[in-house]
């Protein structure tokens, strides 16, 4: 019997890249509404990678970084973060807030910053999320997003921790952030999707392609 990530191709992966893909317009036009600048959003890629490989793809298990969490419940449960370096998450910060934060081990983000990155994450975790419920028809109802500025190996762990002896795998959808004066530098973050052991079978049959019906 094929491993579970051996039964995934590229027809899978190419569905989940449209899902991205549509979340991410309606991510950019909340964004430019937000920012009130015109902002541009796409998905470069998605693939499915393991939980090693997902820390590795943030900069590795020590690297710092700013992370909304949230649960996702309903018809397909699972888990989602959202991840940006330090770097990233204060040019939005200074974005959308004006304030010039530095992130260090002895001081956190003011209020206001924090603020703004849990509405940043509340935006692009929805817009997504959304996108993924309207082309499955399932019903999926995100949790209220947590901000963690922590190690990544920390972040993904205690999000994890009631999963880590049951799912193995997560989507990741890569996210490349253009604003319109400045086409030519993006900010990177990644969206890692981590549905629940059953939940992948239910997106993808309600998305029109079965795991193994691809795979004979």
């Amino acid at each position: 019997m094929p491993s579970f990530i051996e039964r995934i191709n590229s027809i899978h992966l190419d569905i989940l890249k449209e899902v991205g893909n549509i979340g991410a317009g309606h991510a950019a036009t909340a964004l430019s509404t937000l920012l009130d600048r015109k902002v541009d959003m796409k998905v470069p890629d998605v693939r499915i990678v393991s939980f090693d490989e997902m820390m590795d793809l943030a900069g590795g298990p020590e690297n710092i970084v700013a992370s909304v969490f949230l649960r996702i419940e309903g018809e397909a449960p699972g888990s989602m973060f959202f991840v940006l370096s330090l770097n990233q998450a204060e040019h939005f910060i200074k974005l959308m807030t004006g304030l010039d934060c530095k992130y260090n081990n002895y001081s956190t983000y003011p209020e206001l910053a924090v603020s703004a990155l849990q509405e940043l994450g509340n935006i692009l975790s929805g817009s997504y999320l959304s996108s993924l419920s309207d082309f499955t028809q399932l019903n999926l109802y995100p949790s209220v997003p947590q901000l963690s500025i922590d190690m990544v190996g920390a972040v993904i762990s205690f999000g994890l921790l009631e999963l880590s002896q049951v799912s193995d795998f997560a989507i990741v959808i890569d996210t490349a952030i253009f604003e319109e004066e400045d086409k030519n530098e993006s900010f990177d973050g990644h969206f890692f999707l981590i549905p629940d052991p059953a939940s992948f079978e239910t997106i993808f049959a309600s998305l029109g392609v079965p795991i193994d019906e691809y795979n004979n």
